[in-house]
């Protein structure tokens, strides 16, 4: 839980899991970006969604964030706008400074391609 000043007024309380949605959601919300599959036994379960995990040292955050890219997009370069935003969407929602963020790409997303198309017989009108 991380304490802000608010001026001299009081304190408002940031949870850390406020914190790791807000990293969630500007992952998410990513261009080129998807979610990772949970599986128990290798059984998937559960949606999928981007996985996170913060660390708050007063006023500094630590990120990891755990996500999918799609395939062919350069990895890099996805993982740095991610790494960006989080930090930008961040600071600018909690005040916090986000020093670093770990990514791990655990999944290439190979888009679905659209199977044949197979033409529809044309009805013939009754006359």
């Amino acid at each position: 839980m991380t304490a802000v000043v608010a001026g001299g007024r009081g304190v408002t309380r940031i949870s850390d899991r406020v914190v790791a949605r807000i990293a969630e959601h500007v992952a998410d919300a990513a261009d080129d970006t998807g979610g990772v599959g949970r599986s128990v036994l290798g059984v998937p379960v559960g949606g999928r969604r981007t996985r996170t995990d913060i660390e708050v040292h007063g006023d500094h955050v630590i990120a990891r964030v755990e996500l999918a890219v799609a395939y062919p997009e350069p990895v890099r370069e996805v993982t740095r706008r991610v790494r960006d935003e989080v930090r930008a969407r961040v600071h600018e929602l909690t005040g916090l400074t986000v020093g670093r963020v770990d990514i791990d790409v655990t999944v290439l997303e190979v888009p679905r391609q659209p199977g044949p198309r197979r033409a529809v017989p044309r009805q013939e009108e009754e006359g």
